[in-house]
């Protein structure tokens, strides 16, 4: 899952108002504050960042621009904002990382986002796609005490609906992943992460629901050609085809996996 600001068209100017409301700015709180003091925008930089970095890219304001559909003036200004605040820096001239407070504000945004997605999948009845723009709508507003609750309600999990690590310290003791498009035909797999990239394409996650091709579900390679760029598999509905690019994006653990990998949201007496 990866979270997005909802709605659109995009107001760069609003992408740039960095906190809600100025006049309880205070240019110490990267020290102290938590993610939730962030403004909606300031929340969507630092999780795009922490996605686009996450396998060890390197990243510019310009580039992070043109994933948000922002100006890169607009999207340098608000990492100007970021970094005076303790939560970017830059590498040589141009490249950006997360600082330790950046990666800890990072987190706890995906982790709310996650724990929305959660409850609107498994409580509402949402699908993947609605569910994670729903909870980019609500991820800013619920409260400490209201994400610990939810955090019991929904049985603790340690990944999102999609099975994307909750936080960093998770995502180092659990297993990395093959790619999907790097399996041979006739293996067995098992749906083990659909990618924060994946989750950049609505229409992906659309067809993979659709397909029961979730984490946890079993699978065999049926046919995987590089000429055709494709690969076709068998799962719990049958037949699917993808593409070996968006087949990348999705990773898997080679034959049975441990079902204890696998979140299961605690039935409600």
């Amino acid at each position: 899952m990866e979270p997005r600001a909802a709605g659109t068209p995009r107001d760069p100017v609003a992408i740039v108002a960095y906190r809600l409301p100025r006049a309880s700015y205070d240019g110490s709180m990267a020290r102290h504050h938590g993610s939730g003091d962030l403004s909606s925008a300031a929340q969507e930089y630092l999780l795009t960042l922490r996605v686009m970095t996450g396998d060890g890219s390197r990243v510019t304001a310009s580039q992070v621009g043109r994933r948000l559909g922002v100006t890169t003036q607009a999207a340098s200004e608000m990492f100007k904002r970021l970094a005076a605040d303790g939560l970017v820096a830059h590498e040589g001239s141009r490249e950006l990382h997360l600082t330790k407070a950046g990666r800890t504000a990072a987190d706890g945004i995906f982790r709310r986002h996650a724990l929305l997605e959660w409850l609107l999948i498994e409580m509402v009845g949402l699908g993947w796609a609605e569910s994670d723009e729903e909870a980019a709508r609500l991820q800013g507003a619920i409260s400490p005490r209201v994400e610990a609750r939810l955090d019991e309600l929904l049985g603790h999990p340690e990944t999102c609906p999609h099975g994307n690590p909750i936080d960093a310290e998770t995502a180092r003791r659990r297993p990395a992943g093959t790619p999907l498009s790097e399996i041979e035909a006739g293996e067995r797999a098992t749906i083990y992460r659909i990618t924060e990239a994946a989750e950049e394409d609505a229409g992906l996650l659309s067809y993979l629901e659709a397909r029961a091709l979730t984490p946890g579900s079993a699978i065999t390679v049926l046919a995987r050609s590089g000429s055709l760029d494709s690969l076709t598999l068998d799962g719990p509905r049958g037949r699917a085809t993808l593409g070996l690019r968006p087949a990348s994006l999705i990773l898997v653990l080679t034959g049975d996996a441990d079902p204890g990998l696998f979140h299961r949201v605690p039935a409600r007496a």
